[in-house]
């Protein structure tokens, strides 16, 4: 038996913002949109999906920490421009002995690592 990862859905209240900051600000590749989600990273093994949180079960699980790490070429010139577009950073970009890392938020609050490594 072989089990592998599909992917991870980040809940959203907006889907129209969650494309700006995925999409526009980030630049993940769209896989298939919907009215209801937006899957990144076409072709990939794992993707990542954006879905607009309609039930009360995924409700609460807007706006928290995914524990998601997303590897990142150029970071320092990745963060620059999320400054500009209005992202809040929880954790500024960092210098470390295992590289450079920051955290952000998406418009709902749903927090992300970046990572150089």
């Amino acid at each position: 038996m072989s089990v592998t990862m599909k992917n991870c859905v980040v809940f959203v209240s907006d889907l129209a913002k969650a494309k700006t900051f995925y999409a526009d600000l980030l630049g993940l590749p769209i896989a298939n949109q919907s009215e209801m989600s937006i899957e990144f990273f076409p072709g990939a093994a794992t993707t990542l999906g954006v879905s607009l949180a309609l039930h009360d079960d995924v409700r609460p699980l807007v706006g928290r920490h995914t524990g998601i790490s997303l590897k990142v070429e150029k970071i320092a010139s990745l963060c620059d421009t999320l400054r500009q577009g209005g992202v809040t950073f929880v954790e500024p970009l960092e210098s470390s002995p295992w590289g450079k890392m920051a955290v952000v938020q998406d418009f709902d609050g749903n927090m992300f690592a970046l990572v150089d490594r």
